[in-house]
């Protein structure tokens, strides 16, 4: 059976309802990177840190799942799938997909602040007092900037057994997760959807131009003829 992986960006999330980081209007927008999305910024003001991402878990809480995130899901009803995703949501799992890779953690998770393996779920605010069974304070379970990512080398391992991969909703900018399509065996046939690609179709890579919705519709149309 053939493994189709799965790469996907806040570009599938977009028409959920999910601001992309990309916007002019997206979801960093009053606040500089590094306030709310960095160790350093949480150890200077943790409260604003935790407000933005409370902000983030209320909204997610009022979105549900598109039609990409679904037809994604019954792949797996026919093909052994894996999707890895640089989203935070869970809108990939809530559509039914069960073979999820989260390379920038989960908004729905908070981990302690002394242990990053305690994780647990939260979908509540977090606030300053929320503290792990060892009593210390609690943090979103997101992978800021200048942190590892843990998941990263699990994904690479999911990329070279890879004979199909499809990139939906990313621009491939943002390192480590740019790095994956490199480690897909030579010549896999590779799929990119983004209504504004920045690569262009050649002998392996084939690129459709549109939104997520339409562009999986599409792509799934073609493989279901030759798988």
């Amino acid at each position: 059976m053939k493994h189709i992986v799965v790469l996907t960006g806040a570009g599938i999330s977009a028409e959920s309802g999910i601001k992309t980081f990309r916007d002019a209007d997206g979801l960093w927008e009053g606040h500089d990177v590094m306030e709310v999305a960095s160790p350093q910024g949480f150890a200077r003001n943790p409260e604003l840190v935790l407000d933005f991402y409370n902000q983030r878990r209320r909204q997610l809480l009022t979105v549900g799942p598109n039609q990409a995130h679904f037809d994604l899901a019954k792949l797996e009803n026919n093909h052994k799938t894996t999707i890895i995703t640089q989203n935070i949501d869970d809108l990939h799992e809530r559509a039914g997909s069960k073979n999820v890779i989260h390379l920038h953690g989960e908004l729905l998770k908070a981990r302690s602040t002394f242990d990053e393996t305690d994780i647990c779920d939260w979908k509540t605010d977090l606030v300053l007092g929320n503290v792990c069974k060892k009593g210390h304070q609690l943090r979103p379970h997101i992978v800021w900037f200048g942190e590892d990512v843990p998941m990263i080398n699990k994904a690479i391992s999911i990329c070279e057994t890879a004979n199909i991969l499809i990139i939906i909703g990313t621009s491939m900018q943002v390192y480590p997760a740019a790095s994956l399509m490199h480690y897909v065996p030579q010549n896999t046939p590779t799929y990119f959807i983004d209504p504004k690609p920045n690569i262009y179709s050649n002998k392996n890579l084939t690129v459709f131009a549109e939104k997520a919705t339409i562009g999986v519709k599409k792509l799934l149309s073609l493989l279901n003829k030759s798988l």
